[in-house]
């Protein structure tokens, strides 16, 4: 029922194809759109767009300045990467 298609990926411009399992799991999850970008460049878009804000905090056993992907509290330590790494190791 299905047949392979070549589309150009609006990313890189690079041919890629719709395969005929991809076009049937498309219409199997009701997705009406066709892909627009081909798998690396979907897979770079996922990737890359995951740059966090980091914090700054000081750490609750050993004092140094730790980085962190999260706005840290007053009422919950917080630890830098070696004694947090103690910790998991002790428990």
């Amino acid at each position: 029922m299905y047949e392979d298609k070549t589309l150009i990926c609006k990313e890189c411009g690079q041919e890629f194809t719709f395969t005929a399992g991809e076009q049937e799991f498309y219409a199997e999850k009701g997705f009406v759109n066709e892909p627009q970008r081909c798998k690396i460049c979907r897979d770079s878009r996922k990737n890359g767009n995951r740059e966090r804000e980091m914090f700054e905090a000081t750490c609750a056993s050993c004092g140094a300045t730790a980085r962190v992907p999260f706005k840290p509290r007053e009422d919950r330590p917080v630890y830098c990467s070696e004694c947090f790494a103690k910790m998991r190791e002790e428990a």
